[in-house]
C-alpha cells in the first residue's frame, strides 16, 4: 500500500525537511507519495494569501494524511496553522512529529495532532499505516 502525504514545513527550517523525507525514503516496506510544496513551486508566489491558501489547499487534497514538524518555531508560523486548519477541515489526520533532541515544540501542533511521534523512522511510520 502507498501512503499519500502532506508534509507541512517550513523553508526557513528545510534540512528537517529534507531528513524527514530522506527517512521516509528509506524506511523498510514503506511506499508513499509526496504531496509537499516543493521549495521551488510557483505557490509561493501566489498574488495574495487567499490564491495561496487555495493553493495549498489543492497541495492537501489528494493526501491521506498530513505530517507536521512540531518544532517551537511551528507555534509562530501563520502557514502552520493555516495548513492545521485546512487538514481539520478537510478531516485529515494528523501526525505531530517532535524534532530529534528537541526541548521545546509547539503546543499548537501537538494540540491540533491525532498522534505525536518522536524523531524516530520506525515511530512516524506505524503512526503514518495506524491512522493514514
Amino acid at each position: 500500500m502507498s501512503y499519500n502525504l502532506f508534509i507541512s514545513h517550513s523553508w526557513t527550517y528545510s534540512d528537517a525537511y529534507e531528513k524527514l523525507v530522506n527517512m521516509l525514503d528509506t524506511a523498510s516496506y514503506f511506499d508513499y507519495r509526496n504531496y509537499s510544496v516543493p521549495k521551488n513551486d510557483p505557490i509561493h508566489n501566489a498574488p495574495s494569501t487567499a490564491k495561496l491558501r487555495e493553493a495549498i489547499r489543492m497541495q492537501m487534497q489528494p493526501a491521506s494524511c498530513v505530517l507536521i514538524l512540531a518544532g517551537v518555531y511551528a507555534t509562530y508560523s501563520k502557514w502552520i496553522n493555516i495548513e492545521i486548519e485546512l487538514a481539520q477541515s478537510m478531516g485529515k489526520p494528523i501526525i505531530a512529529i517532535e524534532p530529534w533532541g528537541s526541548e521545546k515544540t509547539s503546543l499548537v501542533v501537538k494540540k491540533a495532532a491525532n498522534r505525536v511521534v518522536g524523531w524516530n523512522t520506525n515511530s512516524i511510520v506505524r503512526a503514518i499505516k495506524e491512522i493514514c
